[in-house]
């Protein structure tokens, strides 16, 4: 018998057709909000969820009785509660590994649009300001040759750095991690503690993953130690970094800018103090998104959900112990 899927996310036709024989797909158009009637009388009877964009607890998981499985087409999975998932046998998987290069590409680009004010200096010209070459107090910082230090360096940190260090011949440093030797010998990376890392690196890129441990790990107190010609970067979680203390760091000068494609809030508030700063580059959280990207992402969540309806172990599952419970 097929199952009930919930959708949460944009399938292609050959994905559809993929899951179609083992799955009846229900698409429901709305955020899936356990409030809402109809998502609720959906969730009743649904025993998997195969998208991104939602929040799964325990209230959501009252209204999902028969629920089995969820896929997500995202890598992180900081809205999903896991032990409530395991707790009742759900299996949760992600999708790791497809996002990586295109998710190194968004960082790199936001360390070099950061340091050579691109973005500053394209409205610059828009405004029809450039009446002559632009002088010192516009003038960006080189990236060659600095040093780039990397908070995090799983998949994406690792593929940020062979970036820096091959393409542009950065020193690496990195903290909060475990030793990671083959880098070292491939990139001359060199692994120290946080504080170090801070005070110094030119270019300070965030690629942790959001957990208790690391929510607001950047304060105003990390934010002091860096140089004060440092750039951040950030394109792990808004709430890696405490946005109050950024904002005031980038004011007074603490830091000379940042890169940023997460925010604590998102969407970004239209009246968010970032938004006037000219040396933030803000983008909407685009780190995968690319049309081949996004496409292989939810590739990987149909691989998931397809092999679970067959019986098969999935290929990316972040809570494996489920399966036995079911």
């Amino acid at each position: 018998m097929k199952k009930n899927i919930i959708v949460a996310g944009q399938l292609s036709e050959a994905q559809r057709q993929e899951l179609e024989p083992h799955a009846h797909l229900i698409d429901l158009g709305k955020p899936l909000n356990a409030d809402d009637a109809e998502v609720k009388a959906a969730l009743a009877d649904a025993h998997g969820i195969i998208g991104s964009g939602f929040t799964i607890d325990d209230a959501f998981l009252d209204a999902a009785p028969k629920l089995k499985a969820v896929t997500l087409f995202s890598v992180g999975y900081d809205t999903m509660d896991v032990d409530a998932l395991s707790k009742r046998g759900v299996l949760l998987c992600n999708a790791p590994d497809v996002l990586t290069e295109t998710t190194a590409d968004l960082a790199f680009t936001l360390i070099m649009s950061s340091a050579r004010r691109v973005v500053e200096l394209a409205e610059w010209v828009k405004a029809g300001k450039w009446q002559k070459s632009p002088g010192p107090e516009l003038y960006g910082s080189d990236i060659h040759g600095k040093t780039l230090g990397m908070v995090g360096l799983g998949r994406i940190g690792a593929a940020v750095a062979r970036r820096g260090a091959l393409g542009f011949g950065m020193k690496v440093r990195y903290a909060l991690s475990s030793p990671k030797p083959d880098l070292e010998r491939e990139l001359g990376a060199t692994r120290c503690e946080l504080d170090e890392l801070l005070a110094e690196s030119d270019f300070v890129c965030l690629t942790v993953p959001l957990t208790r441990k690391t929510e607001k790990l950047i304060g105003a107190e990390q934010l002091a130690q860096m140089k004060d010609s440092a750039l951040l970067v950030n394109i792990s979680r808004g709430k890696v970094v405490d946005e109050a203390a950024l904002i005031e760091a980038l004011k007074a000068g603490t830091i000379r800018g940042a890169g940023l494609d997460v925010f604590e809030q998102e969407p970004l508030p239209a009246d968010s103090p970032l938004l006037a700063l000219p040396n933030v580059v803000a983008l909407p959280h685009i780190g995968s998104a690319t049309s081949e990207t996004r496409l292989a992402m939810a590739q990987r969540a149909v691989d998931n959900l397809t092999r679970f309806l067959q019986g098969q172990p999935p290929i990316s599952p972040v809570n494996a112990e489920a399966l036995n419970q079911q």
